[in-house]
């Protein structure tokens, strides 16, 4: 086992792996180089040139980051602690079991599988190789989302959630809607459901503390591409105690990433939940007692409006928390976090049923606790 670091050391960087040089991987491979803890040990491609050209269009050392021409070279490497794997969908299970069975903690991109049975197999792997598991989902890290949480669980200001709304769709041009992996039903067979909807669910799910509904309903008449992929669908979701919460996403509609969580005593707003506005500061609107003033012509409190802000952005706070879960693992002794894999696995089992409703043309489906 590796030794601890000395009390007035740093821990040693966590040396991440990119599995793959996926669009996305820009994206973490700054927040690597961004976040304390992290570092980027290597890259792998299916060649080494591919490797080469992404480590250099992304700032990383060519001295320190090692270029690997395959998935198979870079899971072998020693030097790699954790692996983030941003492959299409269909590729999850063989290559973060992969890398599981190698030791490697995982940090696996959205949608994490194309069934629950597909990512209990990822799961299973990392269980038994005592590794960490965590979903790319990136806003769960920001600080706005916490402090939304806070607002939530106080119960004074919104009560008991009743109704959730959650839209996340964007414009896709016609080289997406031809090209991209998100909409080939072998590379990402989900589409919108599993690339933005994955969102949605999450974030419904998030506002009522995960506790899973009890049926849900696609709605009707979902569009697909003539491949039968999703480029836009939707879903309400019923609980047993009366709460309902509906969702739409879609490829088809304008940049939207909205949610809106009304209680029985306010009503929170966000409209940009999944990627702020802003790097650096994100907001969310709170009404709370909400009632009319007279002559009904406004209301009457007004909402607040509540800004959160942050040093770092929040896919590099993404990155931090699993280094820091990870360095739990390797120098302390400590075991995986349990409470990200099991996220995963319910946003996962909503998915499910929300693609079987789908399939059965908008049949009521049970969802498996």
């Amino acid at each position: 086992m590796a030794s601890a670091a000395a009390p007035d050391q740093s821990p040693r960087p966590v040396r991440f792996g990119i599995l793959g040089c996926a669009s996305i991987a820009r994206k973490l491979a700054r927040a690597m180089l961004l976040a304390p803890g992290a570092a980027v040990a290597a890259v792998g491609s299916r060649s080494e040139e591919k490797a080469r050209l992404f480590a250099a269009d992304n700032g990383l050392d060519a001295a320190t980051t090692r270029l690997h021409g395959s998935y198979e070279a870079l899971l072998d490497d020693p030097d790699v602690d954790a692996v983030y794997l941003p492959l299409p969908t269909s590729l999850h299970v063989r290559w973060a079991a992969a890398a599981a069975a190698r030791g490697k903690h995982v940090l696996l991109e959205k949608p994490t599988a194309l069934c629950a049975a597909d990512l209990d197999a990822i799961l299973a792997a990392c269980d038994a190789a005592g590794v960490q598991f965590m979903d790319s989902t990136m806003w769960m890290h920001h600080p706005r989302t916490a402090k939304m949480r806070e607002l939530v669980d106080g119960k004074e200001a919104i009560g008991d959630i009743k109704v959730i709304n959650s839209v996340f769709s964007f414009r896709a041009n016609e080289d997406f809607l031809q090209n991209d992996i998100r909409v080939k039903p072998d590379l990402d067979a989900l589409g919108s459901l599993g690339d933005v909807g994955w969102y949605c669910i999450r974030a419904i799910l998030w506002a009522v503390d995960y506790e899973l509904p009890k049926t849900v309903i696609a709605l009707r008449d979902p569009v697909k591409n003539r491949a039968g992929v999703l480029l836009a669908c939707g879903a309400t979701l019923y609980w047993a105690d009366g709460k309902t919460a509906t969702f739409n996403c879609s490829f088809l509609t304008n940049l939207t990433m909205d949610v809106t969580l009304v209680g029985t005593n306010g009503t929170l707003h966000l409209t940009d939940f999944v990627i702020p506005y802003e790097e650096k500061s994100a907001e969310f609107c709170v009404a709370s007692k909400s009632n009319f003033a007279k002559l009904h012509t406004r209301w009457d409190p007004l909402p607040s409006k509540h800004v959160v802000t942050t040093d770092l952005p929040q896919e590099a706070l993404m990155v931090q928390e699993f280094a820091r879960l990870v360095q739990n693992i390797r120098d302390a002794g400590g075991k995986p976090e349990g409470k990200w894999p099991a996220i995963t696995r319910k946003t996962q089992v909503v998915l499910d049923a929300v693609k079987a409703s789908i399939d059965k043309g908008s049949e009521p489906i049970e969802v498996a606790s």
